[in-house]
């Protein structure tokens, strides 16, 4: 069965209140044009009156680090997956992304390829509440940030900090800090084993999952495939955050998780990967291209 190309650009439509509510930063007055000079990648955050301890602590370090750059690029590369009776079907994504901080700007291109070798290019712009999706050699069509599929689908290199706050901020404690005694990193950590969608299904990380996969999910219905989300099984989860020890700011941010989907007396096995690596400041201000803007 073929899988749906996995990472295309639209899915990195931002939910941009939610994102920039997250990072924190103030908005860049109308009319700014040209922006600073980028410092150095290895410029040493503000000083801290305690060293930091917590998820949280981290957390507040990294918020403030990526707001010290008024845009950051990250390149990104992923892979899904679906595994029926042997036969695998995949599909892969590599390209970058541009984020600005402080306003509502994305750029974002890549080429995604299926599992036969058919490759697709995409490019996104999302500026304000203005989004605009180019497909291979289509004209650019208008598509809504506001979307909730789009919502549904968002991956956003920065908004991650607020994502994994909500995971600390549960009773479990479920972000596991490692690395923060001595090294180049800090990792926060969110792990979990196999165990069915229904014992975990309202923890935060257990949502994105489940919403990662709903696409698929949908294909699988509609092809006579019943997905149940009490029949559901987790195979496996891991997200994590890699901040610089000294800057702390984001150096990557990976999800590899699967799902088993019980079908005939068998196991069919999804499993997605994404990763983000933060290749430094954006040296250039995101807008829409002249023959986009109104």
């Amino acid at each position: 069965m073929r899988t749906r190309p996995i990472r295309s650009a639209a899915v990195f439509v931002l939910p941009l209140a939610l994102t920039l509510a997250a990072c924190g930063a103030e908005a860049e007055p109308a009319g700014s044009g040209s922006q600073e000079t980028p410092s150095s990648p290895s410029a040493a955050p503000s000083e801290q009156a305690e060293a930091p301890e917590t998820a949280e602590d981290f957390l507040d370090l990294a918020e403030k680090a990526m707001a010290e750059e008024q845009a950051w690029s990250f390149s990104v590369k992923g892979e899904e997956g679906l595994t029926s009776q042997g036969q695998k079907s995949a599909a892969t994504y590599e390209g970058t992304v541009q984020r600005a901080v402080g306003r509502a700007a994305l750029h974002s291109q890549g080429v995604s390829t299926s599992s036969k070798g058919k490759k697709r290019t995409e490019e996104l712009y999302v500026v304000g509440e203005e989004g605009h999706l180019k497909e291979d050699s289509a004209e650019w069509k208008a598509v809504s940030p506001a979307d909730p599929e789009m919502r549904n689908k968002a991956d956003d290199p920065i908004a991650v900090i607020h994502e994994f706050r909500m995971y600390a901020q549960t009773a479990a404690g479920d972000v596991k800090v490692t690395g923060k005694d001595g090294g180049g990193t800090v990792e926060l950590r969110v792990t979990s084993g196999e165990q069915k969608l229904s014992a975990v299904q309202q923890r935060a990380w257990a949502k994105k999952a489940k919403r990662e996969f709903e696409p698929t999910a949908e294909q699988l219905r509609k092809a006579g495939i019943p997905v149940d989300d009490a029949r559901l099984t987790l195979s496996g989860l891991q997200e994590v955050l890699v901040l610089d020890a000294k800057t702390y700011r984001i150096r990557s941010h990976r999800l590899d998780f699967g799902f088993l989907i019980p079908y005939n007396g068998q196991d069919m096995a999804f499993e997605q990967q994404v990763t983000m690596e933060n290749q430094g400041p954006h040296d250039g201000r995101i807008e829409l291209p002249a023959d986009l803007r109104r």
